[in-house]
């Protein structure tokens, strides 16, 4: 690791060093760990003594290429649960890596790495996740390409439909591999391709897309690996298909269609005259 400009305390014979991860969940949840033998609070949030937290070698640049980093861990606190790995409460967090002086942690501290997680992997007691660079992003597409359905997610600010009267609240009563009975059906034709969140139990903040509805019994794409409790309450969003008589017809929202369902395809290319 190279810096221009390293603090006083970095510069010492004997460097009172401590690494310090920050990770933000997608729901919000915020925690700190260090590799110092105790706790340390920055910036007034709290760092929990974590030793088997450890970082992979990185190397900084002023280049523009995709660097990434393998942080390795042990689950030996509730704070990262093996339950909520499996769930993939993890995937996407964001996480700062930085060093500060564990002698005196008000001093700034020097950020080494910043970026999201990718796909958290669990062996045994053990884990490891990939730190994707803030310059992945320039890995996406510049535009979005031509697609007969549309390219909006339902409620989104493309799409504009009011998700409001179009949110259901509901009770999990029975569960069956990914079948779910609800205690009361949503409205008939509205939940395919919908979304189904859990707002209490174990499985609180972790949503699971609906795939297919036959009135109170909704099938789900997947479960969460473990117990719901049921019952417990759920929240229940309708779901759109992305076609445009969709659009047209239930919604009344062709008008913000974002798809080009009637471009030939490339079949077009391949007719012979007269075919």
């Amino acid at each position: 690791m190279v810096m221009g400009a390293a603090p006083d305390w970095l510069r010492e014979e004997l460097v009172t060093l401590a690494w310090c991860w920050r990770l933000s969940r997608r729901d919000g949840v915020v925690i700190g760990l260090t590799s110092h033998d105790r706790d340390l609070i920055v910036d007034g949030i709290a760092y929990r003594a974590a030793p088997g937290m450890k970082p992979s070698a990185l190397e900084t640049s002023d280049a523009l290429d995709v660097e990434t980093l393998d942080l390795e861990g042990a689950i030996a606190s509730d704070a990262i649960a093996a339950r909520d790995l499996d769930a993939g409460r993890w995937d996407g967090a964001a996480l700062t890596l930085f060093v500060t002086d564990w002698s005196a942690p008000e001093t700034a501290p020097v950020t080494v790495a910043r970026g999201v997680l990718g796909a958290v992997e669990r062996r045994g007691a053990a884990f490891t996740a990939e730190l994707q660079g803030v310059t992945r992003a320039l890995d996406r597409p510049v535009c979005p390409a031509t697609s007969p359905s549309c390219r909006a997610t339902l409620g989104d600010r493309a799409c504009r439909v009011d998700l409001a009267p179009r949110t259901h609240w509901r009770r999990v009563v029975a569960v069956d591999g990914r079948a779910v009975t609800l205690d009361g059906a949503a409205p008939a034709g509205t939940m395919a391709f919908g979304e189904l969140l859990w707002i209490e139990g174990p499985a609180c903040g972790l949503a699971s897309p609906v795939i297919g509805e036959a009135g109170a019994v909704l099938t789900l794409a997947e479960m969460p690996p473990f117990d719901v409790g049921a019952p417990v309450r759920v929240r229940l969003t309708e779901g759109c298909d992305r076609q445009l008589a969709t659009c047209r017809d239930r919604f009344g929202n062709a008008a913000n269609f974002r798809g080009e369902a009637h471009l030939p395809g490339n079949d077009l290319l391949t007719r012979y005259p007269g075919g």
